[in-house]
């Protein structure tokens, strides 16, 4: 595929994949009055995962777009006297709204299975946190377009134990109560960090592996979908068979 070719696939897809995201997110947020009251919680950190999802996404691929159309990925700019690359400031907004949206996963295990956040709930969340304070540093090299290694790889880790370790928790207790739509959640999860990890590791030397990024997103939307249809169309009470805290 000539470059070219690539920029044009990587744009028309971003751009469907925002209009889907940002159409589920709307929809979450408009029919709040459907969720059962015992999942309004849950669901409500759910619209909120990607609603940041979504903002972060739009100012990668809104950036990526708009450096396309001044020159390439490349480009910079000079705003305000400081020269600023425009495909890293929005690889820098997706990296902290994503490590939000599994902050968020967290806690809709929490809330889901009427958890408490326990060892392995406070060690994500640590996760998370750590991730933003590895991202402060200089090393990133937020203005290039390919991430240096090794900072590439260190400050995704914290990333990975995160998706990872919310995915085992959600996929233990999914099949524990027999909770489908869970279960389906939890294979995306993994499902998209299978696609992500060969990135992570080898863009810098095969960067057609950033291709993968695509079914790496579409595991997300297909996260945002089965979430809707479990928790925003069924008046009906979709955590029947979930044990209460305290039993």
């Amino acid at each position: 595929m000539s470059e070219a070719m690539r920029m044009w696939v990587e744009i028309i897809f971003n751009i469907g994949y925002l209009i889907a995201v940002w159409t589920l997110v709307i929809m979450m947020t408009r029919r709040q009055h459907a969720v059962a009251p015992e999942n309004r919680a849950v669901a409500k950190r759910v619209m909120w995962a990607f609603a940041l999802l979504a903002l972060g996404d739009t100012g990668h691929v809104g950036f990526r777009v708009l450096a396309y159309s001044i020159g390439g990925l490349e480009t910079q700019s000079i705003v305000l006297g400081f020269p600023i690359s425009w495909v890293g400031l929005g690889a820098l907004a997706t990296a902290i709204t994503v490590t939000f949206f599994y902050m968020l996963m967290v806690d809709v295990w929490r809330l889901r299975y009427n958890k408490p956040l326990g060892v392995a709930g406070w060690f994500l969340l640590a996760m998370g946190i750590f991730r933003l304070i590895i991202m402060l540093f200089p090393q990133n090299e937020w203005s290039q377009v390919v991430p240096p290694q090794p900072w590439g790889l260190i400050r995704n880790l914290p990333l990975i134990i995160m998706g990872l370790g919310v995915m085992v928790l959600i996929l233990r207790d999914a099949y524990r109560t027999n909770d489908l739509p869970f279960k389906w959640i939890g294979w995306c999860i993994l499902a998209s960090y299978a696609f992500y990890t060969p990135v992570i590791l080898f863009v810098q030397q095969v960067p057609a592996l950033g291709m993968l990024m695509i079914p790496k997103t579409l595991a997300y939307v297909a996260i945002a979908v089965i979430a809707y249809r479990a928790l925003y169309t069924r008046p009906q009470s979709v955590t029947a068979t979930v044990p209460v805290a305290g039993r």
